[in-house]
């Protein structure tokens, strides 16, 4: 594991094995990093131009509960929306909306969870089988009608 300086980390946070979380990155309450995902916090790194120091370090946000499978990558600037998941191997490069699924390289939207993790499925007013959730605009939100 590999933890930089300046790396936030708040509380219930699951940290797996052979992890590198680079300076940049913050991880809200309850995020799960499977085993050797990783970080970045540059975005054109060249060995010869060195880029050192808080200045050249693009910020990274993981939100509440979201959660990492083993070896993604997360492309730094990108916020992780909360209770999202992100699949085993996948590449994020933008930002993730709450509650997404993603998968693939480079990572997509290819469903939606609940809380739990567990994958929704929705009818053709895009209402959720749970019925807690609808699909708007190609984002999930609650459901006030429940």
């Amino acid at each position: 594991m590999n933890i930089g300086n300046n790396v936030q980390i708040a509380n219930h946070v699951k940290i797996q094995n052979n992890v590198s979380i680079y300076e940049g990155v913050e991880l809200e309450d309850y995020v799960f990093c499977g085993p050797s995902m990783v970080f970045t916090n540059v975005k054109i790194p060249r060995s010869e131009f060195p880029q050192k120091g808080k200045k050249y370090y693009v910020k990274t946000l993981v939100k509440k509960s979201a959660s990492i499978g083993a070896n993604a990558t997360i492309l730094c600037g990108v916020t992780i929306g909360r209770y999202a998941f992100i699949g085993s191997g996948a590449m994020v490069t933008k930002d993730v909306p709450a509650h997404a699924l993603i998968i693939g390289n480079p990572g997509k939207v290819k469903g939606w969870v609940d809380k739990k993790g567990e994958q929704l499925s929705f009818d053709d007013a895009n209402i959720s089988n749970c019925g807690k959730y609808r699909i708007e605009n190609d984002i999930l939100v609650l459901n006030n009608s429940k």
